[in-house]
């Protein structure tokens, strides 16, 4: 007796169709799982066949052989459970064998025949869709995030009774579906507001900079002057996801487990705040199966980096890579995976290790070689691919007691919005959707320089020993900072506003 169902597998963060076939042949009773399985596959036949006889079937004394196609690919985690459990079922003729021709099924069993939820089932449902297939049945936590694929039939069950009763003809499944308006129209407050924020108004500016271009920051200040206050509230002004990039973010948290049952899709910007003792796999991935970091789970979001210097050097230096090319790649001996990683960074830092560098309020007890030593462990190369580098001072007392109630996110947000548009507009036909993505030949096309703003960066290149790539972010800061100005062409001004925002590459002997 011969059966197949469809099931799935995840690489990276996308899926792909498998073949779980099964045949039941006479003799001494053996069950055995091949087609590379892990573990966790392997250890599915002993839940498969406590579901089966717990839910009331008859499970055969015979010699069952189950091969997960295409076999040269590792397979691993829980969901084919359920597809091995119906292949048997259908071989030994429970239900119809061509009632799993047309759909997809992946779900982990329970030795009581529950269907427990599985990683990644958003990507299963694309899949699914793009295989062809008519519907995919999955367990009933994961039926809300699959839903938000459209004109696509989602099944969601409890417990493997209802799916066989459903493959029979004697019952129907729930159909899950989702409101994308309603999704994307869901109003939170866990943003805070920049309204909250008093004073620091160069430094809203260049963040203000950071949102409309999709540049990278690097805050520098003394302790209490209000950079990680300022980076929490980065968020708030960023221009909403698309349909598209909420897709891929939410395939990353769902392959990671980190979508809860009841978000359907993540609809706001991610933000991440990793401890500086993390490590170099948390922050960019890693594990015998390569698994997505920090990086990853930051993609269309912000990645903030407090105390920057604290984080371990070689930790930093593996940044360098996902930074420039917004994606990261992970080679091990098993597998060679790569994960989207269009994040912007913002990071704070303070001047030396007591925080009081330059500051008039307090006197610094750090010696020369200590400044030195504290700021050698940001490299070159890493401020280099860092945009804006600003100084966040610390605030007046007249700043302080204030009452006049600052410019909220949302005003600073519509101009965001507004110069991404532009920015849109100008660059429809390529893949660029913001000008901190564009490379050296759109610079060159978008960044024309009038003679007198030429001259002024070509002393600032030679006065402060900007590298090549200074010169072009520059050029890239410029040109959004022209966009919010609503000015077609880059002006002098806008040239002398960019070249301030190199604070560290000006002077770094003092702040």
């Amino acid at each position: 007796m011969l059966a197949k169902a469809l099931s799935s597998a995840v690489i990276g963060i996308d899926a792909y169709q498998v073949e779980v076939e099964i045949d039941i042949t006479k003799g001494l009773p053996a069950f055995t799982i091949v087609g590379l399985p892990e573990t966790a596959v392997k250890e599915s036949k002993e839940r498969v066949k406590a579901a089966i006889k717990n839910s009331g079937y008859v499970f055969p004394d015979d010699r069952i052989t189950v091969n997960l196609a295409p076999a040269h690919i590792r397979k691993e985690g829980t969901g084919f459970d359920l597809p091995i459990a119906l292949g048997i079922l259908a071989a030994t003729e429970t239900f119809p064998q061509n009632r799993l021709e047309e759909i997809m099924v992946s779900g982990e069993l329970g030795l009581d025949g529950r269907i427990k939820p599985v990683l990644g089932s958003l990507s299963m449902a694309l899949a699914a869709k793009q295989s062809g297939l008519s519907a995919i049945v999955l367990p009933h936590n994961n039926g809300k995030e699959a839903a938000v694929v459209d004109n696509f039939t989602v099944y969601a069950s409890e417990n493997l009774t209802q799916v066989v009763e459903y493959l029979k003809g004697e019952s129907t499944l729930i159909e899950e579906k989702v409101n994308l308006d309603k999704l994307f129209n869901i109003q939170e407050d866990s943003y805070h507001d920049f309204s909250e924020v008093k004073g620091q108004e160069h430094v809203k500016r260049a963040l203000e900079i950071c949102a409309a271009g999709g540049h990278n920051l690097l805050m520098i200040g003394p302790p209490g002057a209000g950079k990680t206050m300022l980076a929490k509230r980065f968020a708030s002004i960023l221009p909403p996801l698309t349909f598209e990039e909420a897709i891929e973010t939410t395939k990353i948290y769902s392959i990671c487990g980190q979508l809860n049952s009841r978000q359907a899709l993540i609809t706001k910007r991610a933000f991440r705040s990793p401890h500086h003792t993390i490590s170099d796999a948390g922050l960019i991935g890693g594990g015998a199966v390569p698994k997505p970091g920090e990086v990853s789970l930051a993609h269309h979001g912000v990645l903030f980096l407090d105390e920057l210097p604290e984080f371990k050097k070689h930790v930093l230096e593996v940044m360098r890579q996902p930074l420039e090319d917004k994606l990261v790649t992970i080679s091990r001996a098993k597998a060679s995976l790569s994960y989207p990683a269009n994040f912007m960074l913002v990071a704070a830092m303070n001047p030396c290790p007591c925080g009081y560098y330059a500051d008039s309020r307090h006197e610094c007890t750090c010696s020369g070689r200590q400044i030195h030593n504290y700021r050698s462990k940001l490299s070159g190369p890493l401020l280099d691919r860092i945009d804006l580098q600003v100084e966040a001072a610390a605030v007046d007392y007249k700043d302080l007691v204030d009452l006049t109630e600052a410019e909220s996110s949302n005003s600073v947000r519509k101009r965001v919005i507004r110069a991404r548009n532009i920015q849109l507009e100008r660059l429809i036909h390529t893949k660029t959707f913001c000008n901190g993505q564009m490379n050296s030949r759109l610079i060159q096309k978008h960044c024309k320089l009038s003679s007198d703003s030429a001259s002024l960066l070509e002393n600032a290149v030679n006065k402060y020993g900007f590298s090549a790539r200074i010169y072009h972010r520059i050029l890239k800061i410029s040109r959004t900072i022209a966009d919010l100005d609503k000015k077609r062409d880059i002006q002098l001004a806008h040239i002398a506003e960019a070249i301030q925002y190199r604070v560290l590459d000006r002077n770094l002997n003092s702040l």
